[in-house]
């Protein structure tokens, strides 16, 4: 006979999917990275205007929403998306430095799900996502110190959040699922401070447990009770007592283990090897695992009554690929764990910018945390600039040759930048071309204009 219980999911999946809406997402400020990012929804409105401002600001009246960025290298009307039927069609307004979409310049172009909008070193993305559960259409990304990871602008995702904070304040077990480096420990963590309970949270890689040694390890042993006991030990799961107890990787615990475990869990105490008494335990659980804990307990790899026992309420965390809207939240919080007081001196190069917003981040959170660290480092408190990313970072697909880049080569492209410290108009003119021909040049060669100007 099965065991189950209810669920309590926190899933980006729904039975019913949603249909889309179109969302405009400021995501990045490359002179300004700790610059909150925001979300505006599109949905009712006919028209959006960008451009410069003095402080970064949206406003919304009627049909039509304007935004402004707090960006010098941005014009004043620097561009405009507008409805058309069911689509939006993003045009530049014959900005100084031109709009990029996915890193190409256009003058008028139909945005398609996902396109990375570039204006001056403001980065934007327009997305088609599921509608959100709060009312506000527009909303920006406020730091939460007391939680870091529990902030995102991805609508469904922030309405799984916002059930995970009201369960974290219950003795409900939580068990988070996704993929490595997607921040699950960084959850626990939030939880257990949501939590306020006074112990401790301890966290275990149930991947690391030796199968031998996993009751010593959970519930502690005595002096004595076994080779090499040369002392009393508490254990894990006591450590954790009137605290949480993280159980990273649970999908890795072997089966003799899971039952040890079940038992304790059931029983809520534990013995300490070689000890006579039980000990009783209060302690919160949270469990995370980036394996498919249903298709384990199919293929006899994880006990089923275990399973019912850890699936409380279920969060569901996405890889970065499919919360790229969140590069510049999470950036932002990077920084300042890894920079502290410096990280509002931070900048970034257009260039560098555009590769970490272009990058499929295939290990996730964890990938970016390195890649950051790395440039830091190699800044020295100067700019971070492409050559400071990781190879697999600064990759870019190539853009196929045309004929017009026949007339040019990198080299030659370095010398008129130079020559015009980085004034593409002024670059078109002596090579006798239009603006947007210079910038299909800078792109194809991956070269950065504004590294030339004084």
């Amino acid at each position: 006979m099965s065991h189950t219980q209810p669920t309590l999911s926190g899933s980006l999946e729904s039975s019913v999917e949603p249909t889309p809406v179109p969302w405009l997402f400021v995501v990045f400020r490359a002179e300004s990275p700790m610059t909150p990012s925001s979300r505006h929804l599109l949905t009712g409105l006919d028209a959006v205007a960008i451009g410069r401002a003095d402080r970064t600001s949206w406003e919304r009246s009627s049909a039509r929403l304007s935004i402004g960025l707090d960006d010098a290298r941005a014009s004043s009307t620097h561009a405009r998306l507008e409805r058309v039927v069911h689509q939006w069609v993003l045009e530049d307004l014959g900005s100084r430095n031109g709009t990029l979409v996915n890193g190409l310049p256009v003058r008028r172009v139909v945005l398609a799900n996902g396109d990375l909008i570039e204006m001056g070193h403001s980065f934007l993305r327009y997305r088609e996502l599921a509608p959100a559960s709060e009312s506000r259409p527009d909303v920006v990304a406020d730091p939460d110190a007391t939680s870091p990871g529990l902030v995102t602008l991805v609508p469904t995702f922030a309405h799984a959040l916002a059930r995970l904070r009201l369960v974290a304040a219950s003795p409900e077990s939580i068990l988070i699922m996704g993929e490595s480096g997607t921040g699950k420990e960084l959850i626990a963590r939030a939880v257990h401070t949501l939590s306020r309970r006074p112990g401790v949270l301890v966290p275990v890689n149930c991947g690391a447990l030796p199968e031998s040694m996993v009751e010593a390890e959970l519930f502690g042993h005595k002096r004595g009770s076994f080779s090499g006991a040369s002392a009393d030990r508490t254990g894990l799961m006591r450590a954790a007592d009137r605290g949480t107890l993280f159980l990273d990787e649970i999908g890795d615990l072997r089966l003799t283990s899971q039952t040890v475990l079940l038992r304790a869990l059931q029983e809520q105490q534990v013995t300490p090897v070689g000890g006579e008494r039980p000990v009783d335990l209060d302690l919160r659980l949270v469990c995370a695992t980036h394996r498919t804990l249903d298709r384990c307990v199919a293929d006899g790899a994880f006990r089923e009554d275990l399973l019912a026992r850890i699936r409380g309420f279920v969060l569901h965390l996405p890889a970065l690929r499919e919360r790229r809207e969140d590069l510049g939240i999470l950036v932002a919080a990077i920084l300042d764990r890894l920079a502290g007081a410096q990280a509002s001196q931070v900048r970034f190069s257009g260039r560098a910018a555009r590769a970490l917003l272009g990058h499929a981040w295939p290990q996730n959170v964890r990938e970016l945390e390195k890649a950051l660290g790395a440039a830091l480092a190699l800044a020295n408190g100067g700019p971070i600039r492409h050559e400071h990313l990781p190879d697999t970072v600064r990759e870019v697909k190539a853009v196929p040759p045309t004929e017009s880049d026949a007339a040019m080569d990198r080299e030659r492209l370095v010398e008129l930048l130079r020559a015009h410290q980085g004034n593409i108009t002024a670059v078109a003119r002596a090579c006798g071309k239009a603006r947007t021909q210079v910038q299909r040049w800078l792109q194809r060669f991956d070269v950065d204009a504004s590294e030339f100007r004084s």
